[in-house]
């Protein structure tokens, strides 16, 4: 298949930072394994690290803990891991590549972080709250997913509905500024946001990377790759007006 070519040489340097936990998981490797498939380089970020995100192409948030609730207002109503450290070192690295303008992947916590720094909240267990769909996590793609045909996302997938894969307890609750959601499950729980404006921004609550095998969840990170190659040559071609 078109989008199985691997490493590609014609993307000398491009390098995507990858966040995530101060130990490297299964998760981490797939993530990093998804990018490079599509010919990108990648730097593993760990909590309380110092990164200059401007020597990035790319930054994505990966899977993790959950986001501690004083990021949105509130005390913790569930036993659940967190990791402060991290969660500064996110917002950091959101905050820089924002500013910046380079691409930004958020996966699962990922997402859900992008919600909380964009002024939003979460809703700290879903699982009570489920109706019609089913209350046990899931790596294999059975969870069905309703996408936004016009989003990125609804785009890159060609089709309107597509089977994921769940692993998350917690979801998102009030929308942050500046974003939309481009796909719910069947109990209406966001499963997808993106930005609003011009920067290549999406948050999937889903896991891809252990999806890599599907054509549909590959291409997320082959979209990704290729917008952080056109961010990069974006930040080039201002040289080229030199006479």
């Amino acid at each position: 298949m078109s989008d199985q070519a691997g490493t590609k040489e014609e993307l000398p340097g491009l390098t995507i930072g990858i966040s995530g936990p101060a130990r490297k998981g299964t998760a981490h490797r797939l993530i990093s394994l998804g990018l490079r498939l599509h010919g990108a380089r990648t730097h593993y970020i760990r909590p309380g690290s110092r990164t200059d995100v401007s020597l990035l192409d790319g930054l994505v948030l990966s899977g993790g803990t959950h986001v501690h609730p004083e990021r949105y207002g509130q005390q913790p109503q569930v036993t659940a891991r967190y990791d402060q450290k991290r969660d500064s070192t996110d917002y950091r690295l959101l905050e820089q590549a924002e500013q910046i303008g380079i691409p930004v992947l958020g996966i699962c916590r990922g997402a859900q972080l992008i919600n909380v720094f964009h002024g939003g909240s979460l809703c700290q267990n879903v699982t009570p709250l489920r109706v019609n769909t089913r209350h046990r996590p899931l790596l294999l793609p059975m969870q069905t997913v309703r996408l936004v045909t016009t989003s990125r996302l609804g785009q890159l997938m060609q089709s309107p509905v597509i089977g994921a894969n769940r692993i998350h307890s917690q979801t998102i609750k009030y929308l942050g500024r500046n974003l939309r959601v481009v796909a719910v499950d069947n109990d209406l729980f966001v499963q997808a946001i993106e930005n609003t404006h011009d920067q290549w921004l999406m948050g999937v609550q889903w896991h891809p990377e252990y999806l890599l095998y599907h054509g549909g969840h590959r291409r997320i990170f082959r979209q990704f790759v290729q917008a952080a190659m056109a961010f990069k040559l974006s930040r080039l071609e201002p040289e080229s007006d030199d006479v």
